[in-house]
Formats: C-alpha cells, sequence, structure tokens
C-alpha cells in the first residue's frame, strides 16, 4: 500500500463521504484512492470555489467539510475562502498537496504553513510517511474541537512511498469526549432573580442556540417571561413562527424592532456571540441587562465589556434549567406579549419610502416580499453579503429548512459555492440563493460545476449594474457615482450557455414566471434580475444618510 491510499482510507474512517477541489499534481493520486473507497469528488473550476463549498457544506451539518487542492498556486487560491471559514467557525479540512521534500527548487514551493496562518487556518504538515495517520488525525481533531479550518500539508513525494503498518485506522472521533455543558444551580438561579425583575424581557439567540437544540426550551421560555424572540443574522428566521418573533436585533433589524428592542430591560442571549452587529455597536439595548448562556468560558460582549451574569452551558441545558427555575417559583407574566405588541409586529416588515424606479428595471422590496411566499418553506435559503443584503436579510421572513445568510469577512462572492456545498450535503434539496450582480460574477465559472452535477439551486442575481456598497458610499459624500457602475451582459443567456437555464428579468410578473418554471422542475438556474439603484436598503439609509424611514 502507498501512503497516498493509507492517507485515503483514514479520510474515510473520519466521516468523509464528499470532497471539493481541483485536481493537481499534489492530491491526484490521493483522489485516485478516494475515487476507489467510495469518496465523491466534486470537481471545482476555482480551487477557492471547493474549501467554499466545503465551509457550505460544514455551516449546514455541523460536520467537517473536506476540500483539496494541489501545492503552490493551488493552495493560494483558498486564500479568502479560508479566511471565511475561519470567521465563520466552521470545521472543514482542506488536503494540500506540498511540493517534494527532496526538491527545494521546485517551481510551486511556498511556505504552507505561513500561508495558513495569514489564512486564520491550522496547520498539520506529514513530516514523515509514518505520520500519515497522526496528521490526518491531528486536522480532524482541530476542525471538530475548535470549529476552524486545517490545511493539511502533504509532500507529493512522501506520498509516494510504502506503508507497511496494518493497524486499523484510529479516527479523531474515537478520543473526543462526549458532554454537554451543564449549569450550576446558583448560576440560574442569580438568571432568575435577574428575569423575575424585567418587565420587557428579550431572547436573543444565536447559531449556538440552534446547534444546541434549544428551540423548544427557548418558545417555553419566552412564554413564560412575556419575552420577545429577536435573532442573530446567522439564526435568521429560526423560531419565525412565532407569533412574537422580532426578526434580526441590530444592523437588519427593522425599524419596529429597533424601537421596541430599545425599551427592553433584561435581555437573554442564547448562544450568541452579541457582536457590534448584532448590538447595533453596543448602542441597541441601552438600558438592559445582560444573561448571556454560552457553552465557551466566557464571550466579551462589544467594547470590552461582559454579560451583567454569565451562565457557561449548552443553549439547550442552560434554558430548560431557567425555565423549570421560574416554574417552580410559580413566575409568569405577560411582558411584551400584549395585543399591542401583536399589532405592531403585524407591520414591522413593511417598508412604506417611496422611490422613483429607474426605468427597465424593478424595486426590489416587494419582489423578496413575493418571493418569499411563492417559494414553498421546504426550500432553503441563501443570502451573500454585500449591498443587496439588506434587502434577503429584511424581507425574508419565513422558517425554511436552512437559512444561511453571508457576511463572514465581510466579502462577496463566497455564497454561491456555499450554497452549492449545502445543497449537496442537503441530498440535492432544491433551495435559492438571493445574491448581487457583483457576487455572482465573482464565480459565474463555477455554474459550470452546479451544472455538471445538476445542484438544483436557483440563484436570483438583484442586478442593479454597479457596485452597490461603494455606490451609495460616494452619493452620500457628493462624489461621482458613475465611477462604481459596471454594466453587464445577460446573465440569464451566460447561464444557458454553461447548459442551465436563465432569464433575464425586468418586472415582477416575469420573475414570478421565471420562478414558476424552476418551481415545476427545480436545476441549475440564474435569474438576472435588474434592480433599480434608487432604492436603498434600510441598513445603508441608516448607515450613509442618517434616515430610519
Amino acid at each position: 500500500m502507498k501512503v497516498y491510499e493509507r492517507l485515503s482510507q483514514a479520510f474515510k474512517a473520519e466521516g468523509t463521504t464528499n470532497v471539493f477541489g481541483m485536481m493537481g499534481d499534489g492530491n491526484m493520486y490521493w483522489q485516485y484512492a478516494n475515487s476507489k473507497n467510495g469518496i465523491i469528488m466534486h470537481e471545482v473550476r476555482h480551487e477557492g470555489v471547493g474549501l467554499g463549498m466545503a465551509d457550505g457544506w460544514a455551516r449546514a451539518t455541523r460536520s467537517v467539510g473536506v476540500c483539496t487542492a494541489t501545492c503552490g498556486p493551488g493552495t493560494t487560491q483558498l486564500a479568502t475562502a479560508f479566511v471565511t471559514a475561519a470567521r465563520a467557525s466552521s470545521p472543514v479540512v482542506a488536503f494540500c498537496g506540498e511540493y517534494p521534500v527532496s526538491d527545494d527548487e521546485y517551481t510551486q514551493a511556498l511556505d504552507q504553513a505561513a500561508f495558513a496562518h495569514g489564512c486564520e487556518a491550522a496547520f498539520v504538515r506529514m513530516g514523515t510517511p509514518q505520520d500519515a495517520d497522526e496528521a490526518v488525525r491531528k486536522a480532524f481533531y482541530i476542525a471538530r474541537t475548535q470549529s476552524r479550518p486545517v490545511l493539511l500539508s502533504v509532500p507529493l513525494d512522501l506520498q509516494q512511498k510504502e506503508w507497511d503498518d496494518d493497524d486499523p485506522y484510529v479516527p479523531s472521533t474515537a478520543i473526543i469526549p462526549k458532554r454537554t455543558v451543564t449549569p450550576h444551580q446558583s448560576a440560574i438561579e442569580q438568571a432568575a432573580d435577574m428575569l423575575m425583575k424585567a418587565k420587557r424581557p428579550v431572547i436573543l439567540v444565536g447559531r449556538g442556540a440552534q446547534w444546541a437544540n434549544a428551540g423548544d426550551e427557548i418558545r417555553k421560555l419566552a412564554q413564560r417571561t412575556g419575552a420577545l424572540i429577536a435573532t442573530t443574522l446567522q439564526a435568521k428566521n429560526w423560531l419565525g413562527d412565532d407569533e412574537y418573533h422580532i426578526g434580526i436585533s441590530g444592523t437588519y433589524a427593522t425599524k419596529t424592532a429597533m424601537n421596541l428592542l430599545s425599551d427592553s430591560d433584561v435581555v437573554v442571549a442564547v448562544g450568541a456571540s452579541l457582536n457590534r452587529y448584532t448590538t447595533h455597536e453596543g448602542l441597541l439595548y441601552p438600558e438592559a441587562k445582560f444573561i448571556h448562556i454560552d457553552p465557551k468560558a466566557h464571550v466579551l460582549l462589544p467594547r470590552g465589556k461582559g454579560a451583567d451574569h454569565y451562565v457557561q452551558s449548552d443553549g439547550k441545558a442552560g434554558v430548560a434549567a431557567l425555565e423549570a427555575e421560574l416554574a417552580k417559583r410559580n413566575f409568569k407574566q405577560l411582558g411584551y406579549r400584549t395585543g399591542e405588541v401583536k399589532e405592531k409586529l403585524a407591520n414591522a416588515w413593511e417598508d412604506r419610502h417611496e422611490y422613483k424606479i429607474d426605468a427597465g428595471t424593478l424595486d426590489p422590496r416587494p419582489m423578496c416580499l413575493a418571493l418569499d411566499d411563492l417559494i414553498p418553506t421546504n426550500i432553503s435559503l441563501f443570502a451573500g453579503s454585500g449591498c443587496t443584503a439588506g434587502f434577503t436579510n429584511i424581507l425574508f421572513r419565513k422558517p425554511r429548512p436552512i437559512v444561511m445568510p453571508g457576511h463572514f469577512f465581510g466579502c462577496i462572492g463566497q455564497m454561491m459555492p456555499a450554497a452549492v456545498g449545502a445543497v449537496i450535503a442537503s441530498g440535492m434539496k432544491p433551495a435559492i440563493l438571493m445574491d448581487g450582480d457583483a457576487s455572482t460574477m465573482m464565480h459565474i465559472g463555477d455554474f459550470d460545476t452546479m451544472v455538471r452535477y445538476k445542484v438544483p439551486l436557483l440563484i436570483y442575481c438583484m442586478n442593479n449594474e454597479c457596485l452597490g456598497a461603494e455606490y451609495y458610499k460616494l452619493d452620500a459624500h457628493d462624489m461621482a457615482v458613475e465611477t462604481s457602475c459596471i454594466p453587464t451582459a445577460d446573465l440569464g443567456a451566460v447561464a444557458r450557455a454553461f447548459g442551465g437555464r436563465g432569464a433575464l428579468c425586468r418586472t415582477l410578473d416575469e420573475v414570478k414566471k421565471a420562478t414558476a418554471e424552476w418551481l415545476a422542475n427545480p436545476g441549475p438556474m440564474l435569474i438576472d434580475v435588474r434592480v433599480s439603484r434608487s432604492v436603498v436598503t434600510l441598513p445603508y439609509r441608516r448607515i450613509h444618510y442618517g434616515e430610519d424611514e
């Protein structure tokens, strides 16, 4: 047996079923062994897209996503996707070939350890053929226990050496203890004391609460305390069928949410980092005290502050214990859960600001509302970052199997790869992606990958033919907005040229018609929706124009 064959066996033993990436000299033998071991390879057109797909797989499943690239230039193509996965806390292992240890002048030589460090990824190197098992196990151990991407660097000449050890591979899962962090009773009692004094409590949930499957417990606590339920961006729409669900807290909050949340006196944050965006730069809850429930030893709030009371606990266990303590004390109140608040929430998502719509374009706001109603709730939603995210992240409200926004690392172009990886992880269940034109164009070549693997993803490219974030900044500073404008071809025609389906839409009726065609037969499709530059998202109105209407 060759070392590359043992490496493939080790990956399979770690649970690897799918790999995303591009073949090169540094990984081709390993990929060949993978094919013999039944591991499915998804060949992409850009290495960074492969890592982005593995990132999407990891986010959707909370299991390790696996990608691959060859040595040197293949590895450097992973840079932005590595940082994005790191900021997303995604467990990813990237199998990267490395230049031969016997050839210091190899053309594709690169200090891959330094590269990984610069990209905020962990680094593991197979230094000798005998280290194969240890290197793979360590890479997966780090990915799983630290929830971060790992660059596994394997010199290509060492892959060709003989492997003589017949001992079975021991996967990282065999040495990682399974445990749930449970709260101390004294911490729960103190949290209950704070909640019993609250008149306007809010339960703010993040991805950690989702991962802990704490939904039922959160609903019970909200009903007992009269709390509104708000989410971080990354937990968007989760528990959204609760009648007192207020949507996203922070930058993407509606004006109604901003007003109600600003009056809160106690916030119970569950599995949420409480970053600057969730708290609107620390200004959203001016009078509130914070109870923070999280399995980490401690999480710092913005501006170097700590929560008023921190409970180290798994989200499900912590919320259940807190609700049980309040039940034991016979505590129950209406809080925010009144008819008056319900009436305010009924109209919270209406954006009544009027704009003159540019000729040949449509208003993206009614389109988003219409699509949220038109597309069945068993279809997942992915949302890119950039200018158009301000429409998607506020106006799509319905809970779906997966709702995955972008914004990690503040970069565009990363959600198409993540969406494809997540759809593959779901067993090819249909999904939609809402993104902008610059984001879509960045990896348009991998629409070909969607077509080859028949990925049932519908991309809505909200195309204002400009770099939107820069356009509105320039406009707010009375500078030449034309410098940010970039005309685009008919991207629907581009999609058709790749062998998929596509459409160019300039009216809402055209969008609905194209959507209905996709719903009748989901597959790879791109709808180029020409949207009006005159319509400014609510977050941009706040940030750049000082408006909140």
